[in-house]
C-alpha cells in the first residue's frame, strides 16, 4: 500500500496548467490503433497545441519505427534508473514530443501500478508541460491498459468493420464500464471505405452497447483507407504530415479539431500529476491496495 511520505510526495508537487490526457486504445491489434495516435498527436501539433505522445504498448512498442524515429533511449531505461524522461523524448513532426517505449521487453508486457506511476510521476517533472499528452496503450484488457484508460480524462477506443475488432471493441468497453467504472468513450472508425462505412460501423457497436450496458458512446471521427494512408506507413511517415490533403490525412485533421474544442471531458481542470493521483485511485479500486 502507498504509504504517508508518497502521499505527502503527491501533495507536494506545484499545480500546473491543466493538461488533457487521453488514452488512445482498442479491442485487438492490427486495427490502426497506434496509426490513429500518431496522425491525432501530428494534427494537433499543426493547431499549435503542445502535444506529448506517449508509446505505452510498453512490450510492443512501435511509435517511433512508425514515424521514422531512432531512438537511443526508451521507458524502459527510466524504470531501470539509467536515464530520466527528458532523456528519451524525441522531437516529431508538428514539433510533437515523443516518448518511445520498448519493444520485444516480455518485462514489459504489464507492468506493476508502481512502475505506471513512476512514468507519469517522471511526467510531472518535466518542465514544459504538454496541453495533451496523449497515450497509446496496447491492445487488449490487460490491467496496465485498464489503469492508463481509467485514469485519463478521454478515452478514445478505435474500431474497424470486422466481426472481431467489433466483438473485442464491445469487450473492452464492458469490462472498463463494469470493473473500472468508465461510462463514457470516443469512437474513431478506422479502414472504412468512407464515411458511411463509418458511420454505420459506429451505430452497429452502439446498438450493442445500448442494449446491454450503460454507456455513452460518441462518434468522433471517421479514417478512411486511402492509398496515400499506406504510403505514408511505408515511407514511416505521418500522412498527416506529408500528405495532408488526402482523404485520410483530412480525416485526422476532424478529429484533432474536434477533440481540441471538446469541453465535456474535463478539459479546464487536472494536470500530470491529477493524472497520478486518478492512476493510484484506479488500482486500489481494482485490487484494495497498492502492489
Amino acid at each position: 500500500m502507498a504509504n504517508a511520505s508518497q502521499s505527502v510526495g503527491l501533495r507536494k508537487v506545484i499545480n500546473r496548467s491543466p493538461v488533457k490526457v487521453i488514452a488512445v486504445t482498442s479491442g485487438k491489434g492490427g486495427v490502426g490503433k497506434t496509426n490513429v495516435a500518431a496522425n491525432i498527436a501530428v494534427s494537433l501539433g499543426a493547431l499549435d497545441t503542445n502535444v506529448m505522445l506517449l508509446d505505452a504498448d510498453l512490450g510492443l512498442a512501435n511509435v517511433d519505427v512508425l514515424l521514422g524515429l531512432q531512438p537511443r533511449f526508451n521507458l524502459s531505461h527510466v524504470l531501470s534508473g539509467e536515464v530520466d524522461l527528458e532523456s528519451t523524448i524525441l522531437r516529431g513532426p508538428k514539433n510533437i514530443r515523443i516518448v518511445p517505449a520498448s519493444s520485444g521487453n516480455k518485462s514489459l508486457i504489464d507492468v506493476p501500478v508502481v512502475s505506471q506511476a513512476a512514468i507519469i510521476q517522471a511526467f510531472a517533472n518535466i518542465a514544459d508541460q504538454p496541453d495533451v499528452l496523449l497515450i497509446d496503450t496496447a491492445a487488449g484488457i490487460s490491467e496496465s491498459v485498464a489503469r492508463f484508460v481509467s485514469a485519463a480524462q478521454q478515452a478514445i477506443i478505435v474500431v474497424c468493420d470486422e466481426p472481431a475488432s467489433i466483438t473485442d471493441a464491445y469487450a473492452l468497453i464492458k469490462v472498463f464500464s463494469r470493473d473500472y467504472g468508465i461510462d463514457r468513450f470516443e469512437i474513431v472508425t478506422n479502414q472504412t471505405c468512407d464515411d458511411w462505412q463509418g458511420r454505420m460501423l459506429f451505430r452497429k457497436l452502439r446498438k450493442v452497447t445500448d442494449q446491454f450496458l450503460d454507456v455513452v458512446l460518441r462518434h468522433i471521427g471517421n479514417v478512411p483507407h486511402d492509398s496515400w494512408l499506406r504510403k505514408a506507413v511505408q515511407e514511416q511517415r505521418s500522412v498527416v504530415d506529408i500528405y495532408p490533403n488526402s482523404s485520410s490525412g483530412k480525416a485526422f485533421q476532424k478529429i484533432a479539431r474536434a477533440i481540441q474544442t471538446d469541453r465535456s471531458s474535463g478539459t479546464t481542470s487536472g494536470n500530470i500529476q491529477f493524472f497520478l493521483e486518478r492512476l493510484l485511485y484506479a488500482d486500489t479500486m481494482q485490487v484494495g491496495e497498492l502492489t
